[in-house]
């Protein structure tokens, strides 16, 4: 890879900006400093350092984030704050995808990744990855049957399908559920088939990766087995 990708692609500037990036900035490969933008150079191999401080990379980055309420599931937007604002350093400098977004209002888990056929993965109806959320409604829930069997509900373009859970439970006041699609809306439109309306809504798990203790805001990178294993 040459310097000036490896240095744009963090966010250092664009890659016109390299030649005076360069300049100004005291950059190193193993030791040697290096002013050729296209020198290449192995990341992940080479020892790279910007003013003396080593420079963070990896690839691919998976993270694992609670996303608080409040947030919208983007990169970037003009009203809302986005998830990916929550991304402290290093990791702050990488473009990601997100898998299983949620609503403004939902929070949990959520998934970013700078691998895209990772996030397709996750994401796609077709691959039938369980997700599991606690919900909050405004009444008891007296409805397990009927969901375990499954409601018709309409997807984001307002065709009707058939939605199931794979399995209920309840804890406290919460439903715990669980579903291997997560099309659009497709919890809160599954409960309200029942005359419910959710409250609160947080995502649990995706797969095997639980949410485990992570405090709102708070991300660890994961590995892509934790997904399956």
């Amino acid at each position: 890879m040459r310097l000036d990708k490896f240095f744009s692609h963090l966010k250092y500037g664009s890659r016109r900006d390299m030649k005076t990036f360069f300049k100004a900035e005291v950059v190193k490969v193993n030791g040697n400093r290096i002013t050729d933008p296209a020198y290449h150079i192995e990341p992940g191999h080479d020892d790279i350092t910007l003013n003396e401080v080593a420079v963070f990379y990896e690839d691919p980055v998976h993270l694992v984030i609670h996303k608080p309420p409040g947030y919208l599931s983007a990169n970037r937007d003009a009203i809302h704050p986005c998830v990916v604002e929550l991304v402290n350093p290093p990791y702050d400098r990488f473009d990601y995808a997100i898998a299983g977004r949620l609503d403004l209002d939902a929070e949990g888990l959520m998934v970013l990744t700078t691998d895209g056929p990772l996030a397709h993965r996750i994401t796609s109806p077709n691959s039938h990855l369980p997700k599991t959320y606690a919900v909050t409604l405004e009444k008891p829930f007296k409805h397990d049957k009927t969901l375990l069997k499954g409601v018709s509900v309409k997807d984001g373009k307002g065709r009707p399908y058939m939605a199931k859970a794979l399995a209920i439970e309840h804890r406290d006041d919460q439903v715990i559920i669980t579903i291997d699609e997560g099309k659009f809306h497709q919890v809160k439109r599954m409960f309200e088939a029942t005359g419910h309306t959710v409250v609160r809504l947080v995502r649990l798990r995706i797969g095997n990766l639980a949410l485990g203790d992570l405090a709102p805001g708070e991300h660890r990178p994961f590995k892509e087995a934790e997904l399956y294993d």
